[in-house]
């Protein structure tokens, strides 16, 4: 269905092609899932799929790429319409009208299909992605997660018989996810449509790829196989085969079955260890020359890089604040001292037009306190986070940042006090170059000249000056946008979806950095679906469903009694409140030095 016949694409400008000797088959009716690190060019693979490289991208491919047998060479993308399916990172780029129900026909329109056709189909795809109480919605009022399951629906509808998904899950809550992956399923096994998805939360969809595509790095061919066969090799891998790895088992396991089946002897080596509130804490405290460190709820964090405690003091010089001093099994981010607050929801209610999008929230968060906002789609928690900002009034209740009222106080003197990165960066993004955003930052913050470029050397020390925004990868969009806020030193941090294209090792220099502002005084809300970033990173879970908080309280006693939250080493090593691949190494570690 697919064939790559020594494909090379490079951009003009580039020193080196995006992608190299590309050379596969893709049969019909399976679902193959690309894989790699950021920036080895997957989307530049995708793309080739479409046509859109290089006919929308410019670039030279060299080689053949064919699609149903279409040449993509001399086929344009609207040539190739009927043929191949696309949805790529951002839903609202597909966006062409402005209600659910139109969206979805829009395709179908352009395709002159009769009436009727379209009508069975508009109502088959509401209900196979439940979006039929958002048919009649303006899409502009939609959360993210749910624009992502309207722009899958407005491709599904045109049933393609190539489907090329870019990170289709990335915006959706657990169960939401689930859905989406059990209709691809569905279109692959019982209508034998061939989908090429792209991923980087692999502990959501590797066990359903019959084969897996892997970019290794860049400038290097890919390698297909089962995914089995390219899990055991591959740089980028979900916990579940890491916890694999680190016990030894074999076959490695792809999904949360298969290794609670092998669990058996993991579990009896960790018999008798709790897992402590830094990776190991505990454990290490029984050694009568470790400090014993302060309770916390801190989830365990993975072992820090030897570079860590230089960045937590650059970072903590550059914001212009005094560094937490802590030991060497102190939790980094461990919240302030009791009493302390950064900002205080109060029973507080919000309405947008007739609907109540939160009501009778309250929530108190401390300096240095990291907290993860988690419910599916729609929840309120991009609305909290836009009422913590002062964008959006209370209806009801009221609010405190910094002990100032957010949505009174003048923005100049908000932006010292609360930032927010949202879900999508680009929306802080208006100059042409890293250099002027920089610039620009400074000035709006009222800091000195370099302040901000300083923060970007040391979250990109790679990226020239020069460099367009939107030739940067997601990851070093979210990290820039990230630097443009903290160059006002906000007390209060807010991320809304902060891991939405982000690979492994990106998500790691991610938690890596909020750990070392939270050690340094700042709270930390996050807005996220992702449960193995909560896992390592948060140490509370507030979980919002209708609008309402649902549960609030230590990371390991919210998401261990949720099956919809729980992370995949959770699931595995349950009733025990191990949470990360780093908690089962420490333990494991401290047996052997002990034994």
């Amino acid at each position: 269905m697919i064939r790559f016949d020594q494909v090379s694409v490079t951009y003009e400008g580039a020193a080196r092609p995006s992608l190299c000797d590309a050379d596969f088959t893709l049969p019909e009716g399976e679902l193959t899932l690309l894989v790699g690190p950021s920036g080895v060019g997957k989307s530049t693979l995708l793309g080739a799929v479409s046509g859109l490289v290089p006919h929308f991208t410019g670039g030279t491919l060299r080689g053949r790429v064919t699609v149903a047998g279409r040449d993509t060479r001399t086929h344009l993308p609207r040539e190739l319409a009927d043929v191949v399916g696309t949805v790529g990172q951002d839903p609202r780029a597909h966006f062409v009208t402005d209600v659910v129900e139109d969206e979805l026909a829009y395709g179908m329109e352009s395709l002159g299909l009769p009436p009727a056709v379209m009508r069975r189909r508009v109502e088959e795809t509401l209900d196979l992605l439940g979006l039929n109480e958002l048919r009649d919605r303006p899409i502009a009022t939609l959360s993210g997660g749910q624009q992502q399951r309207v722009a899958i629906g407005s491709v599904l509808t045109t049933h393609p018989k190539v489907l090329v998904l870019d990170e289709p899950t990335s915006a959706l809550d657990p169960a939401a996810a689930e859905e989406v992956l059990a209709v691809l399923q569905r279109l692959v096994h019982d209508l034998g449509t061939t989908v090429l998805m792209a991923e980087h939360r692999l502990e959501r969809v590797v066990q359903y790829a019959d084969r897996v595509l892997l970019l290794p790095s860049p400038g290097e061919p890919p390698l297909l196989g089962t995914p089995s066969e390219v899990m055991a090799v591959s740089p980028v891998h979900p916990p579940v085969v890491s916890l694999g790895r680190l016990a030894g088992w074999t076959p490695l396991p792809l999904s949360v079955r298969d290794a609670r089946h092998a669990s058996a002897p993991l579990r009896a080596r960790l018999s008798g260890h709790t897992p402590g509130p830094g990776g190991g804490e505990q454990l290490r405290a029984a050694a009568p020359t470790a400090p014993t460190p302060a309770p916390t709820p801190a989830p365990a964090p993975a072992p820090a890089p030897a570079s860590a405690p230089t960045r937590r003091r650059l970072l903590a010089r550059l914001t212009r604040r005094t560094p937490a001093t802590a030991t060497a099994d102190t939790p980094t981010g461990a919240p302030g001292a009791p009493g302390a607050t950064a900002a205080t929801a109060t029973a507080l209610g919000i309405r947008r037009a007739r609907a109540e999008v939160l009501h009778d929230v309250t929530l108190t968060v401390a300096p240095g306190e990291t907290i993860a906002l988690m419910g599916r789609n729609g929840a309120g928690k991009s609305t909290l986070l836009a009422a913590l900002t002062g964008t959006l009034a209370p209806t009801t209740g009221q609010v405190t940042v910094g002990g100032r009222t957010p949505h009174r106080t003048p923005p100049p003197e908000m932006v010292r006090r609360v930032g927010l990165v949202p879900q999508e960066p680009r929306d802080l993004l208006y100059a042409d170059t890293v250099a002027a955003e920089c610039a620009a930052a400074d000035a709006d913050a009222g800091a000195a000249p370099g302040t901000c470029r300083a923060l970007v050397a040391t979250l990109l020390p790679d990226v020239p000056d020069g460099t367009h925004p939107r030739d940067l990868s997601e990851g070093q969009r979210l990290t820039l946008a990230l630097a443009l806020v903290l160059t006002a030193r906000p007390a209060l941090l807010l991320l809304d979806e902060p891991t939405r294209g982000l690979d492994y090792a990106a998500k790691a220099r991610l938690v890596e950095t909020l750990r070392a502002l939270a050690a340094d005084g700042h709270a930390i809300v996050l807005a996220t679906h992702d449960v193995e970033l909560a896992a390592e990173l948060a140490h509370r879970v507030v979980i919002l469903a209708g609008g309402e908080v649902v549960a609030d309280g230590p990371t390991a006693e919210v998401v261990v009694s949720s099956p919809a939250f729980a992370p995949q080493v959770a699931k595995v090593l349950a009733p025990g409140h191990w949470l990360t691949v780093s908690q089962v190494a420490a333990a494991l570690a401290a047996t052997e030095a002990t034994s």
